[in-house]
């Protein structure tokens, strides 16, 4: 069975620091494009950071500076280095990906995983 699975959420205080790993395992020959988003209840789900293929990274801008997204393609695994994390950083995160298998490439989602920042 072909999932990503989320892990390293968690309570932090504000100016820590938590790593996100999201992992995908089955079935697959690669991960292409990766993604990790954030939702808070009530609010849109907001895209946080991208990285493509080759490694190309881009961020929101609220968490530029403050974010690193990685990938370790031999691991299948892509990596949310979160630093100076502020309260409003606090969400479920899920990570979203572009599969490649033999069939072709497919999108799937994680489960998510809560991060939450308080004092």
């Amino acid at each position: 069975q072909v999932q990503l699975v989320e892990s390293g959420g968690g309570l932090v205080q504000p100016g820590g620091s938590l790593r996100l790993s999201c992992a995908a395992s089955g079935n697959i020959f690669s991960i292409n494009a990766m993604y990790w988003y954030r939702q808070v209840p009530g609010k849109q789900r907001e895209l946080v950071a991208t990285i493509t293929s080759d490694g190309t990274t881009t961020y929101a801008d609220s968490v530029k500076g403050r974010f690193t997204i990685t990938r370790d393609n031999a691991k299948n695994t892509v990596y949310l280095q979160m630093n100076s994390l502020k309260p409003e950083d606090t969400a479920v995160y899920s990570c979203n990906g572009n599969l490649r298998m033999r069939s072709g490439i497919y999108n799937y989602w994680g489960q998510g995983t809560q991060v939450t920042v308080s004092s």
